[in-house]
């Protein structure tokens, strides 16, 4: 009695009204070339409702991420997108099934958006809500599945390829009962109904909360991001892609970043740090050599001194910091005819510019650098150079005594040396010591 009260509705469908898509059960093995294992590969089938055109694709699982980036695909390769995409109810896609009011994740909200498309899934337990899809995966099963069950594959990319080939000759294959083929009533049916797709493919996003840290970061798979430091300490929502992160709060972005590609790494922007801390990071030696020359070249002097003497470069920092910020106290003039004495005086730190400062000695004028030595003129201690000319008479009188010698005597040379006693005979007498 039962059988005699069911009855089927046949449904019709409008061209580029509904895409449904889903998973075919059965699964074909993927093996890994360097380890031999073995992983199962998911098949995922999506078929137009009005010309049954089909497209099928392998994925390493069912996550949201596998869902999503196979309905792109299949609107690429469909060329446009229908009014409705209706799936069954994957914990992947829907966070609350409902007979009514289904609750589809952020994600997927988020793609239906971007296609400016609408999502609706099958109601639980309703398969023939979703007839099209059940049939399409019996064809896939049959005209693909079965045709690759034989061949060893070593990547996803290599099935694929496969499978592709294989989904051409099945969208070529002559119905049994209709005319034509599905390439044929796709053709003619959904391709001009179909709205255009956007510009960029969606790309894939998944949700997570954080919380914002003191230093104005928060941390994503160990790796750390900056957002506005006046966001610390409070609760930010995190957008994450294949290659980017955004941060947002209160549905409003307020930072963007590239994923970072190891653990501990740190992206900080500098608009995002607070106004001490941006002075603090510019700090360069460039910087402060240039500071320095604006003043004066005798203060780029003691700076540059600073920076190429100090054993670490944070302590040259630190000290030129010091000797700058006396222009603020003393100004641009006195600061630089205080570094021009210190250079003087050969006293490079910062604590000798700050002692000539408080003590005015930048206003008073520097010490004269001592003359070069000079001889002195005409002085009774010093012998010229007839001093020691023995006179002409003595030599001659000296050979006519001693024809043997014409030198002079050793002692006195010129004559006797003066203070020394003399004898009778004008010889000096020996020295008593």
């Amino acid at each position: 009695y039962a059988q005699t009260l069911k009855r089927s509705m046949r449904q019709l469908h409008r061209a580029g009204e509904k895409l449904f898509i889903d998973y075919a059960g059965p699964t074909l093995p993927v093996v890994d070339p360097a380890t031999g294992e073995v992983r199962r590969a998911h098949i995922f089938v999506a078929a137009l409702g009005a010309s049954n055109y089909t497209y099928a694709c392998a994925t390493p699982g069912e996550t949201q991420v596998d869902w999503l980036t196979s309905l792109g695909q299949a609107l690429t390769y469909f060329g446009g997108v229908p009014e409705m995409v209706v799936p069954d109810n994957p914990r992947a896609l829907v966070a609350q099934p409902d007979r009514y009011e289904p609750g589809l994740n952020r994600a997927t909200l988020e793609c239906a958006r971007h296609y400016q498309t609408v999502i609706l899934p099958a109601r639980p337990r309703k398969p023939q809500d979703k007839a099209k899809a059940e049939v399409a995966v019996q064809v896939v099963e049959r005209w693909i599945m079965a045709r690759l069950r034989h061949r060893q594959f070593f990547s996803l990319h290599a099935l694929n390829q496969a499978i592709a080939e294989l989904l051409e000759d099945l969208n070529r294959r002559p119905f049994k009962r209709l005319d034509g083929c599905r390439r044929d009533w796709f053709e003619r049916l959904d391709r001009p109904a179909l709205r255009a797709l956007p510009v960029h493919p969606y790309e894939v996003a998944t949700f997570k909360r954080c919380k914002v840290s003191i230093d104005y970061h928060i941390e994503v798979n160990g790796s750390f991001y900056s957002v506005p430091s006046a966001l610390a300490r409070q609760n930010v929502d995190v957008r994450l892609t294949a290659h980017t992160l955004e941060v947002l709060h209160g549905n409003r972005r307020v930072a963007s970043h590239l994923l970072l590609g190891r653990r501990g790494a740190y992206s900080t922007q500098r608009e995002h740090m607070p106004a001490a801390h941006q002075a603090h990071r510019e700090w360069t030696p460039q910087r402060l050599l240039d500071w320095g020359e604006r003043i004066g070249p005798y203060t780029r002097q003691l700076i540059d001194h600073q920076l190429t003497h100090k054993p670490h470069p944070e302590m040259g920092y630190r000290a030129c910091l010091g000797l700058l910020s006396l222009a603020r106290r003393y100004g641009n003039a006195r600061l630089e005819a205080a570094a021009e004495r210190a250079v003087h005086l050969r006293a490079f730190t910062g604590r000798s510019v700050r002692n000539l400062l408080q003590q005015g000695l930048d206003q008073q004028p520097l010490p004269q650098r001592a003359a070069e030595t000079t001889l002195p003129g005409d002085h009774e201690n010093v012998r010229g150079a007839d001093y020691y000319q023995p006179p002409q008479q003595e030599l001659f009188d000296d050979a006519a005594t001693h024809p043997e010698s014409t030198a002079p005597a050793t002692p006195g040379r010129h004559g006797p040396r003066p203070g020394r006693a003399m004898d009778a005979a004008g010889q000096p007498q020996p020295e008593l010591r």
